[in-house]
């Protein structure tokens, strides 16, 4: 593909993905059903978008729903084989038992480690300096313990409580990705992580407070290259004026580990900080807003969009066992979450209320395993510090990397998280130019597409026009093209203008610079 070839014409007909154009063409991404409650999720948010007097969006259709469970659970783009054995199902329970099925699917410990290695901050080198061996123990531990659905009360204990080895005991890296390794700091982190609150916006004394528990931890490295060894110092004797975040004043015994003390008060059942702020960081991760936002700054002055499901949602995940995936399911199976991304209304709180799904632009990580996924092609990561080298396979998937020093250009151009400080905006969505250039006219992309395994297996197996546009369409979008958008690309292809490979090669490359195929939608 070059300057001259004329692909332009493929790119404008696939580019208009939402509002408008997109209605014009058969409403692929609505599906034409009122959205009614179908849970207490849906009775909360659709009770406050009625006294608001908002009217909420329509649901998505399959395709949508398809593809945003996917991407919203794993990370990953269905296979085409998926769409279409989807689409084509009457189960009316078919949306309930996709969401099953991915809730108990490898890549969702993949995905969801990544998610929660940029709040942990499971980096190697600078400004966190893990050091790549503790770094990719303490994502294994992550990884692990997502797979395993270990109950977070447990995820959390484990973490505030943890002494040894950063080589052997992984959770005690959640003490070493701090930079400064001071109690103050330290309270950061844990305010952060646990309570979804900056504690560098308290008053000193509290502050001071959730600092004392923490000031018992030490660090001493060994004889082994890079290890470090966590531990709490006895002889730091009981901490002075330890104070609960809460203000509870915290009489520790001496012997006694203060983070012990501090984890009992954390995951109490009757502690609502504790449950608020991860459901809050799970309805952010799942919507693209949290219920109160962002979901990094919990304070009095900054009250839920909707406090009733707020709480709704802290019982529940207290009531299940502190079971996360029980919470995430509730999420995804709500209308709620299943509305469409085409707004019905401009009332100024329409999208902090919910009344539609939240559109924003793939991560860097998903984007790049999407193009290689559409393509059947590989990318290539490795560490700028390489100590120890770091490897791995050709097919390693962007979502699974273990460690933020592990990078690609692509990955960097795209706004990775850098994971320096656990905020959630340091994962940026926003698209530049030099993004939409490299996706347009870069040699990276080119390649990728004038080379696909993907399409050159299409084209070996379709016996028609027809049948290549209906099986690009899958692959990329995960949708058949509707009946105007599939009578414009077969008269593309007919047009004599390009010969068939070329014509399908100008395909790929306009839909995968479509904001259909870049957006969460």
């Amino acid at each position: 593909m070059d300057a001259k070839t004329p692909w332009l014409g493929a790119l404008a007909l696939a580019a208009a993905s939402f509002g408008a154009p997109a209605a014009a063409q058969g409403r692929p991404f609505e599906s034409g059903v009122a959205a009614e409650p179908a849970g207490r999720i849906d009775e909360l948010v659709f009770g406050r978008l009625a006294e608001l007097g908002i009217e909420p969006a329509r649901l998505s259709s399959d395709a949508v729903f398809l593809r945003r469970a996917y991407l919203d659970v794993l990370g990953t783009l269905p296979t085409p084989l998926e769409a279409r054995a989807f689409l084509a199902d009457g189960d009316p329970a078919k949306r309930d038992l996709l969401i099953d099925r991915l809730l108990a699917r490898e890549e969702y410990a993949d995905f969801w480690a990544m998610r929660w290695g940029d709040l942990l901050r499971v980096k190697a080198e600078f400004p966190i300096n893990l050091w790549p061996n503790a770094a990719q123990a303490y994502h294994r531990w992550i990884r692990t313990s997502l797979a395993e659905n270990v109950p977070y009360d447990r995820f959390a204990r484990e973490l505030l409580t943890a002494s040894g080895s950063a080589l052997r005991v992984p959770p005690v890296n959640f003490w070493r990705a701090v930079p400064e390794e001071e109690p103050a700091a330290l309270a950061s982190a844990v305010a952060l992580t646990f309570l979804g609150a900056r504690a560098d916006a308290w008053p000193a004394e509290r502050r001071a407070g959730l600092a004392a528990f923490f000031s018992g931890v030490r660090y001493k490295s060994t004889a082994e290259w890079k290890e470090e060894i966590v531990y709490f110092d006895p002889a730091a004797g009981p901490p002075a004026g330890a104070v609960f975040p809460d203000g509870t004043p915290a009489a520790i015994p001496p012997g006694q580990d203060p983070r012990a003390a501090f984890a009992d008060w954390l995951i109490a059942p009757e502690n609502p900080w504790f449950a608020r702020a991860v459901v809050n960081r799970l309805w952010f991760w799942l919507l693209g807003r949290g219920i109160v936002h962002p979901p990094d700054d919990l304070r009095p002055d900054a009250p839920p969009a909707n406090p009733a499901l707020l709480a709704y949602l802290e019982r529940e995940l207290v009531a299940s066992g502190w079971d996360l995936k029980h919470v995430l399911r509730l999420i995804l199976g709500s209308r709620t979450y299943q509305l469409s991304a085409i707004p019905r209304s401009d009332h100024p709180q329409a999208a902090a209320s919910f009344a539609c799904y939240s559109l924003r632009r793939l991560e860097a990580e998903v984007l790049i395993d999407a193009l290689c996924q559409v393509t059947g092609t590989t990318e290539e990561y490795s560490s700028a510090v390489p100590e120890p080298f770091t490897y791995l396979p050709a097919d390693q998937r962007a979502i699974a990397i273990p460690d933020a020093s592990i990078t690609s250009p692509f990955l960097e151009l795209f706004a990775r998280s850098p994971r320096d400080t656990g905020l959630a905006a340091e994962r940026s969505g926003q698209v530049t130019p030099a993004q939409a250039l490299h996706l347009l006219n870069s040699s990276h992309v080119q390649r990728k597409i004038e080379d696909s395994p993907r399409l050159r297996g299409i084209l070996r197996s379709a016996r028609e026009p027809r049948q290549v546009v209906n099986r690009i369409y899958l692959l990329v979008l995960s949708r058949y093209p509707t009946p105007s958008e599939l009578a414009a690309v077969q008269a593309y292809f007919a047009s004599g203008e390009v010969e068939a490979r070329a014509a399908a090669v100008d395909l790929l490359w306009a839909l995968v610079n479509t904001a259909e195929f870049l957006y969460r939608h």
